[in-house]
């Protein structure tokens, strides 16, 4: 019988808690965002740290429900968010760049994703030397605007890409909840939970994964 792991084409990567690492700036943006706002960061942390993986203006909206203010909170967060990306505040994770090679050279095509906006999935890319070293990356507005835990990502990238016959031949990796919840909607061979980010073991299990992995350095062994 053949295991669901052998026929992985296409592997969909999160970014912040996966494949890099940033020292909780998500809060701290966050929290330059609500005082920007004229709003108590205290009072919606835990909102924003069990959302993580989430769209950022989907967060937003549920957080000051206005439109306006939404948008008006999102772009101060991209704001801070970038300026630490440039104070040099985010790296690799141990083995991750090593993994996205090993990965194209076994012949999978690799995506980089983020619940981001373009800029700042660009300045991340650019602070870490990365431009160029997957064929393709995707943001929320990549994908009709809709981010996690929507499966719309996923499935742009496999129609972009052309990589795999089917979303059974995709693989979907990632540190939170909405990460594996994006997977399972969009129907991959693999959800993988990586304990480098946001949320643990018993949370990415409840919410699909199919694997859970102390790194990502770990993908490439099990699809071995």
């Amino acid at each position: 019988m053949t295991s669901m792991t052998d026929d992985i084409r296409l592997v969909v990567l999160d970014m912040a808690g996966t494949t890099v690492a940033d020292g909780g700036l998500v809060e701290q943006a966050f929290t330059a965002a609500a005082r920007h706002l004229g709003a108590d960061p205290d009072q919606m942390i835990d909102h924003v740290r069990a959302t993580m993986g989430e769209s950022k203006i989907s967060v937003f909206r549920h957080l000051f429900g206005d439109e306006s203010k939404a948008q008006e909170a999102n772009r101060a967060f991209e704001a801070a968010y970038a300026e630490l990306v440039d104070g040099g505040r985010v790296h690799a994770l141990p083995g991750a760049r090593e993994t996205i090679e090993k990965l194209q050279s076994d012949g999978r095509t690799v995506v980089l994703t983020t619940g981001f906006a373009r800029a700042t999935q660009d300045a991340i890319l650019a602070a870490l030397g990365w431009q160029g070293l997957v064929p393709l990356t995707l943001c929320p507005a990549d994908a009709g605007g809709r981010g996690r835990p929507y499966p719309d990502m996923v499935l742009t990238a496999l129609l972009r890409t052309a990589a795999a016959d089917g979303v059974r031949q995709v693989a979907v990796v990632g540190d939170t909840s909405y990460d594996m919840l994006t997977g399972v909607r969009a129907g991959a061979g693999l959800v993988a939970g990586v304990l480098t980010g946001a949320h643990d073991a018993d949370a990415l299990r409840a919410a699909g994964a199919t694997h859970v992995l102390d790194s990502v350095a770990q993908l490439p062994g099990v699809l071995a």
